[in-house]
């Protein structure tokens, strides 16, 4: 009998089947009132901020909507720690929460930023371990679990392709160092700990580089 080979994302989707949010459809209208508190940081067309050398924000824009919503509860039960987070997510109602990611997920995805001055052999060894990964280091692949281009895969896997640099090296630092463990079956920490500083920051950069969206 052939057997049908098991993916990270495989494993990942069967992971979040444990804890999947059972919600009911979001109202993106009702979404853009709650999400008044977001805009500051996150911007009104959901574009984020990138900060050169300090904390940088995330493109939301776009995003599968349960993702954002988990990220949300999690922010509100400690799961996930961040110092301004953690506050505007206790401000949300559970209705609310699904409301403003629904509101996020149908906006138009922005391009992201950080992702200039890399030099031609920076982009090459990022390009690598996004679309290819580093089998001498174990290291797998981003879209092995993202998704073709790294748009995307569900609601287990983000969309990474074309999101800020800060903030993609910030989270692969943070699961490095173990101060975020939120994924499924800690996958992401898994691949983060193999990666040198000089691979997260090339794989930042050259996906800050790329489209959000299919061309």
């Amino acid at each position: 009998m052939k057997k049908t080979p098991i993916t990270l994302a495989a494993i990942g989707l069967a992971a979040y089947a444990s804890f999947a949010l059972s919600e009911p459809e979001g109202d993106p209208e009702k979404g853009a009132s709650a999400a008044a508190v977001c805009t500051a940081c996150h911007q009104a067309d959901g574009s984020g901020r990138h900060v050169e050398g300090g904390e940088s924000w995330p493109r939301l824009a776009g995003l599968n909507a349960e993702y954002i919503a988990k990220q949300l509860h999690d922010f509100k039960k400690g799961n996930r720690q961040n110092a301004s987070m953690m506050p505007f997510a206790n401000m949300l109602s559970d209705q609310q929460i699904i409301d403003v990611a629904a509101y996020y997920a149908q906006m138009e995805p922005t391009a992201g930023q950080g992702g200039g001055n890399a030099s031609e052999d920076m982009l090459k060894r990022g390009q690598q371990i996004a679309e290819r990964g580093d089998w001498s280091q174990y290291i797998v692949s981003c879209k092995s679990c993202h998704g073709p281009d790294n748009q995307g895969a569900g609601a287990v896997f983000p969309g990474i392709a074309g999101q800020h640099a800060g903030y993609i090296k910030a989270q692969l630092n943070a699961w490095k160092e173990g101060t975020r463990s939120n994924d499924p079956q800690n996958l992401m920490g898994t691949i983060a700990e193999r990666m040198s500083d000089e691979d997260i920051h090339a794989v930042a950069v050259w996906l800050a580089n790329q489209s959000p969206v299919a061309e």
